[in-house]
């Protein structure tokens, strides 16, 4: 699979794996739209890509999703004529704990974390029907395959993912629309600096074990090899992901590891 020409629609591209992915799409001749809330971030991110002038940023917060994505959609015709790859990137995690989190902070998380994701997703789908190809890549996490410490709304969201859209890839297939879903680990991001609190306020740290993480572009890499694969699901990090095989194969073990883990 080749990306030349492929105009490829990008959220939560101003950082962290976002902006890693919009490099390496460009080195591989890709158009791309870049989404994010800060517009100086996104011409910066722009101006490092290969071949800057043939990309086009979109500012918008996720938050309005379902309001903007129609006209968002317009306008990337308008400019693009087509979109081939939707990746929905954006999000936000949490570092809260579900006593804690108010019932408002909870459907802002699922806001920005799903219905985002969905109302992009439907506002370009029927686009992709109309040309029988496209692409939607879907940003999860390990924690969209079991609970963790301070994460139950992230958790809640990131499993909402694999539901909806392991559902959309069944049926829309036939179509020409191909689904993947990305499960990063501990990527070295800015992700538990942004992450929510209780008070609604970011976290402002790094945890430890994110600053140890994945290089972004390495990480960019894997999951680009896997769009060109067509795999439908890819764990993408160190150590960490095998704990996805742990519990699905020795899940009383993986319930004794679990909680011993640091909440950061």
């Amino acid at each position: 699979m080749s990306f030349k020409d492929k105009v490829v629609w990008i959220t939560g591209a101003s950082s962290g794996i976002g902006e890693a992915l919009a490099y390496e799409f460009s080195r591989q001749g890709a158009t791309l739209v870049l989404s994010a809330r800060r517009q100086e971030a996104l011409e910066r991110v722009k101006s490092n890509c290969t071949n800057p002038d043939q990309h086009i940023i979109l500012p918008f917060d996720l938050i309005d999703a379902e309001k903007e994505a129609p006209g968002l959609v317009d306008t990337i015709l308008t400019s693009m004529k087509r979109i081939d790859i939707l990746v929905n990137n954006g999000g936000v995690s949490q570092r809260a704990t579900a006593e804690e989190t108010s019932l408002e902070l909870n459907r802002k998380i699922m806001e920005v974390n799903f219905f985002s994701a969905v109302a992009l997703t439907k506002a370009v789908l029927p686009q992709m029907i109309r040309q029988h190809s496209g692409h939607i890549i879907v940003m999860s996490s390990i924690a969209g395959k079991f609970g963790f410490y301070l994460r139950s709304a992230y958790s809640a969201a990131k499993h909402a993912l694999h539901g909806y859209f392991e559902s959309l890839r069944l049926e829309t297939e036939k179509q020409g629309i191909n689904v993947t879903i990305i499960c990063p680990g501990k990527i070295k991001t800015n992700v538990s600096m942004n992450a929510i609190t209780s008070s609604g306020e970011s976290h402002s740290q790094m945890d430890p074990s994110h600053e140890t993480g994945m290089d972004p572009l390495s990480c960019a890499k894997v999951i680009i090899d896997a769009v060109k694969a067509n795999k439908e699901e890819v764990l993408v990090g160190g150590k960490e992901i095998r704990a996805v095989s742990v519990k699905r194969f020795f899940p009383k073990l993986f319930s004794k590891i679990i909680r011993r883990q640091k909440p950061l």
